[in-house]
């Protein structure tokens, strides 16, 4: 008797200790579902003139502390965050740039938290006069915006466009933050920016589609690039109002976006070495991903620059932007199943094989320089020289699109290939040409066949 009633007992008190263990249990995952379903607390009010992003902060607490490491400055093998000077890295620059703002200063670009900042202690922007259009992403704009055009977002932006960029500047007070790719009252992502709405709409009608609205049109993933490709585009300021432009009406491809160019007639500078009529790049990310294979696969930027990650039971993505190089783990190992170690070796190759064409297209253009001011010293015409100017246009456009694109080759590895190839192609056909006027002039006769200018 005395047996059986000490396993009644143990029964009870096991029991008892189940039930209490399951209780809690099912409490703590009750807890956390509850967790994960509260997005945030509303501490504060926020609204369309809420630029400052500690304010967004106080609703958003996480997602705010990643956008603080912003200020952090982490070189990779070909970029990062930290302000390096590119001439003194690359000298080649310096020609290549020879009479435009560039050869002033060219360095590295930070994390957003400086996008402000940086550009107003540029030499560039100190010594060359620069328009307001320069804010379109460099600031939390849209408040400047609205109130310079009386509410109307395109009469504000085409007047800023055309401001000097220090009265335009006084206007702003925050680099590019929380509001500029988030309603404030939803939270949903929003394309603001209205260069970026004018150039996708125009792209859109290569495809048939009119009036497109990607605030209305796209689809969640597709506003994950969007937000991204507001500001990381190349553009170029048109006219006399200084009208920012994305240059997509012919598509995203290098060679179409210079069709545009030439169409219109616009060139950024005029070099002051050859007297070419030439193209700067400004930062094509969003171009050049889109002919790689992770836009064919609907792979984001977001996806891979901001990934999701856990926090307690509340699924957020990281607001610290950055290169995915430094975040292989979340950014990659996810959808590829291997080595994070492996992953970026993989990286590195196709950024070692992407800087050595660049290295071959650079000194393909110094070639041709130096071959157009040996045909100048020895005399030869503007005019006989015209061919090799305008080879220089295009093999200089190419060798840019791929220096200024920030990911050296990695968002479209097989596309970067094949721009440089060009590049090399074009530069050395001008300084073929060039070599050939030369020789004309000189009377030495017919030139090889291997000298005579190809057609472009």
């Amino acid at each position: 008797m005395k047996l059986g009633l000490w396993v009644y007992l143990l029964v009870i008190v096991l029991t008892a200790i189940g039930t209490f263990a399951i209780t809690a249990l099912l409490m703590d995952i009750n807890g956390k579902k509850q967790e994960a379903r509260q997005a945030y607390i509303p501490l504060v009010e926020l609204d369309e003139e809420t630029v400052d992003p500690a304010q967004w902060g106080k609703n958003f607490p996480r997602q705010y502390d990643g956008y603080l490491k912003t200020v952090d400055e982490e070189r990779t093998r070909y970029g990062g965050s930290e302000a390096v000077n590119r001439l003194e890295m690359d000298p080649r620059l310096l020609r290549i740039f020879d009479g435009y703002a560039f050869a002033i200063e060219y360095n590295e670009e930070r994390g957003h938290a400086y996008t402000l900042l940086d550009q107003e202690i540029t030499e560039r922007v100190k010594q060359k006069p620069q328009p307001g259009a320069c804010l379109h992403c460099h600031a939390s704009v849209m408040p400047a915006y609205r109130k310079a055009g009386n509410g109307d977002v395109m009469a504000g932006f085409g007047a800023v466009n055309k401001m000097p960029w220090a009265e335009a500047r006084e206007l702003v007070e925050h680099p590019v933050a929380c509001i500029d790719c988030h309603d404030p009252e939803t939270m949903q992502l929003r394309v603001t920016r209205p260069g970026f709405i004018n150039g996708i709409r125009e792209l859109k009608k290569l495809e048939g589609i009119e009036n497109y609205d990607p605030n209305k049109m796209a689809s969640r993933q597709e506003m994950r690039s969007f937000v991204c490709g507001q500001c990381h585009v190349e553009y170029y300021f048109k006219g006399e109002d200084k009208v920012l432009t994305y240059p997509w009406h012919k598509g995203l491809k290098v060679e179409e976006i210079e069709a545009y160019y030439d169409e219109v007639g616009h060139k950024d500078w005029e070099h002051k070495e050859t007297g070419a009529a030439v193209l700067k790049a400004q930062h094509p990310e969003f171009e050049l991903w889109s002919q790689g294979i992770h836009a064919r696969n609907g792979v984001s930027c977001a996806d891979c620059h901001m990934p999701y990650m856990r926090e307690g039971a509340i699924k957020i993505s990281d607001h610290w932007v950055r290169s995915p190089v430094l975040n292989v783990e979340n950014a990659c190992v996810t959808c590829h199943r291997e080595d994070p170690e492996e992953m970026r070796q993989r990286i590195f190759t196709i950024q070692d094989r992407t800087k050595g064409l660049l290295d071959r297209a650079e000194d393909a253009l110094i070639a041709l320089y130096d071959e157009v001011k040996a045909a100048e010293a020895a005399g030869v015409a503007k005019e006989a020289l015209e061919d090799a100017r305008k080879l220089q246009r295009k093999a200089q456009f190419r060798c840019d699109f791929i220096n200024a694109e920030n990911s050296m080759g990695f968002h479209a590895d097989q596309e970067a290939a094949r721009i440089l190839g060009e590049a090399i192609d074009y530069a050395r056909q001008g300084q073929l040409s060039a070599a050939y006027a030369r020789l004309k002039h000189s009377g030495g006769g017919g030139a090889p066949a291997a000298a005579t200018p190809a057609s472009f």
